[in-house]
């Protein structure tokens, strides 16, 4: 097994090398699912470590896309293992960053990830109003809508979108899930979502057992 905290460090100083090293060492080990989700967290924390850079101002935004970037690059080579030799289609995911939003790092994360689950994502963008989310809902008949938003502004946005799906009598047959940084327990429930994650890997497991 790789050392996680170096893996962690490596995500966190944005060294590609490094990561592309320590993740090609990994996969020659045959790593079973639970050890790559493992290795999938080590990168997250990583990213945690540049959001927090990033506060400090000792990181900026080309950083963060750089940090994105990198991270979707770590999980495309994971993807082979990640139990996608699965190929039939588990479910699908309606998924969008909420109006007046315009971060995508988190949401391209968790569609990777949710692609390599075997599940089929329509990712509408940033900045969407509740309109796109419930046409697309109804046009490809997903099951599961995932929202994320990482300003505070976003959560009234989110809860827009939930509000929608009521009045348009769908909202029994989509499972909710919303992510991002100001989400949690009370946010969820104002919201009215079904679940909350802020963390990608648990949100795709989360997504997994709506649809056995």
């Amino acid at each position: 097994m790789v050392d996680l905290k170096e893996l962690t460090q490596a995500v966190g100083e944005l060294d590609e090398e490094k990561v592309t090293g320590i993740l090609k060492e990994f996969l020659k080990t045959d790593p079973n699912e639970e050890d790559v989700q493992k290795v999938v967290n080590a990168c997250q924390q990583g990213m945690g470590i540049v959001g927090e850079l990033f506060e400090k101002n000792e990181y900026f935004v080309g950083d963060l896309i750089y940090a994105g970037e990198l991270l979707n690059g770590a999980i495309d080579l994971l993807k082979p293992v990640l139990g996608s030799a699965n190929s039939e289609k588990v479910g699908k995911i309606v998924l969008g960053t909420v109006s007046g939003d315009l971060h995508d790092i988190g949401k391209n994360i968790f569609k990777s990830m949710a692609e390599a689950a075997g599940f089929e994502v329509y990712d509408l963008g940033v900045d969407q109003p509740a309109s796109a989310f419930i046409e697309k809902v109804k046009e490809v008949k997903a099951e599961i809508v995932g929202m994320s938003g990482v300003l505070t502004l976003s959560i009234e946005s989110m809860k827009n979108v939930v509000d929608e799906l009521k009045e348009n009598g769908m909202r029994d047959s989509v499972k909710v899930i919303i992510g991002g940084n100001p989400v949690n327990k009370d946010v969820c429930e104002f919201v009215g979502a079904d679940d909350f994650t802020i963390n990608a890997a648990s949100g795709v497991k989360i997504c997994q057992q709506w649809v056995k």
